[in-house]
């Protein structure tokens, strides 16, 4: 197929970018353009590519052979691994221009003068030097009524707005973003918040519904999470934390100050803040700190074809999922008595109108909440679970510590943003 010489930005998110012997590399995530203080028509640097590994490289414009309708393919598969780090004076085109207010000059366009247009996307073309130019500007009025308005688009001569200082004023729209993220899981999306423009950031974290907010915020780390909960006003953040999990909630409360954290669980459903307050009575770094307060918990006489319902639920992860526990009622934590545990595994094998109650193992050993981090990871490597119960010492279940909860206390507290990553050959 053809490669084209003139294309427009915003067109070129989400495409595959290959190597020069046709090997996938990434997805093209954004446009790095230069915008200068003074007059002069902005210049196409290169792009941010998003790795398998969710690492975001920039590779040069230079380094483009070729771009096509449905790829973008390389001189060579050698790139630098390095993360992506902006520079004063580029800008990013999905993540800064977009949705800029300009003015437009166009005599061929009176109607425009004089009004406040969005930036919808940028006109880029090749030139004989192979640069690339930022020679079209593709913009439209704000939108009325819900009702879609005209897309114009004029020569960059005759806009007007185009400067560092207007890409930093607030209040830009984050739609363009947010069409991006939409069904990508939480981690990614809060890997690419991670690489944005600290205003931009906030204003996607000020779009984000609360439960969408929350998803999110549960894969940055808690300096991060600090960061966000303190710029979002004491109602919102309390709203964000009654969608989070209750033992991400109260690692973000153990965090902030105890006047701080104890205003924020003051103002919360008793609901939600109540399993909070119960798991911040415990040392983080024990079953007590890491568990959720929310596992599958059954009655007695709950049927097999019941307990296989309740482990469907998409919220949970795998290995919650993994492991049910049955108890005497009640069977909100803390729980009545707690009597034994019944693996998925052995839940696919039983009749369906089986009761949970009698395939229990109830030899599975339990938790005790005060048990260090270094005795949970030898309890998981030697019973080969990926959840366990924690009980009290009357015998209450009070929650479950599952595998990834103590791999994350395991790993430096910064992994999630960490660039510890080897430099290796994109192509391998």
């Amino acid at each position: 197929m053809a490669a084209v010489n003139r294309v427009y930005a915003a067109r070129l998110a989400g495409l595959v970018v290959l190597g020069p012997d046709g090997e996938s590399l990434g997805r093209v995530r954004d446009v790095v353009v230069s915008i200068s203080i003074v007059r002069q028509q902005p210049r196409v640097i290169g792009l941010v590519v998003e790795l398998p590994t969710r690492r975001r490289i920039f590779v040069p414009i230079l380094r483009v052979t070729a771009i096509e309708p449905h790829a973008v393919t390389l001189t060579t598969g050698n790139v630098s691994l390095r993360r992506f780090a902006q520079r004063p004076g580029e800008a990013l085109v999905l993540g800064q221009v977009l949705d800029t207010r300009v003015r437009v000059n166009d005599p061929e366009l009176e109607e425009l003068a004089g009004t406040d247009l969005n930036v919808v996307d940028l006109g880029i073309e090749q030139i004989r030097s192979r640069d690339w130019l930022v020679t079209r500007v593709a913009v439209r009025n704000h939108r009325r009524l819900g009702r879609r308005s005209n897309v114009y688009v004029v020569d960059w001569q005759n806009v007007s707005g185009l400067t560092p200082s207007a890409l930093s004023m607030p209040g830009q729209g984050v739609a363009q973003l947010l069409h991006q993220f939409e069904g990508q899981r939480p981690i990614k999306v809060a890997d690419a918040m991670r690489e944005l423009p600290q205003k931009r950031r906030m204003e996607v974290v000020n779009a984000l519904d609360d439960e969408r907010l929350a998803d999110i915020l549960q894969e940055f780390s808690q300096d991060e999470q600090v960061e966000v909960l303190q710029t979002l006003g004491t109602k919102r953040a309390v709203e964000v934390l009654e969608a989070m999990d209750p033992d991400d909630a109260a690692d973000v409360l153990g965090e902030l100050n105890p006047t701080e954290a104890e205003l924020l669980l003051a103002r919360m459903d008793p609901e939600d803040s109540d399993p909070v307050r119960r798991l911040l009575q415990h040392s983080p770094d024990t079953a007590g700190g890491l568990m959720t307060s929310e596992p599958v918990v059954l009655a007695t006489d709950t049927t097999v074809a019941e307990a296989l319902a309740r482990v469907r639920d998409p919220d949970l992860t795998p290995a919650l999922a993994s492991l049910v526990f049955v108890v005497r009622p009640p069977t909100a934590t803390p729980t009545g008595h707690y009597l034994g545990g019944v693996h998925l595994q052995r839940l696919l094998r039983e009749p369906p109108a089986a009761l949970v109650s009698g395939i229990l193992d109830d030899d599975l050993p339990a938790l005790a909440p005060d048990m260090s981090l270094s005795a949970l990871t030898r309890y998981f490597a030697a019973f080969n679970l990926v959840c366990g119960p924690v009980v009290d010492e009357a015998g209450h279940l009070l929650g479950a510590v599952s595998v990834d909860d103590v791999l994350d206390h395991l790993l430096p507290h910064d992994w999630r943003a960490s660039a510890d990553e080897p430099e290796l050959d994109a192509a391998q």
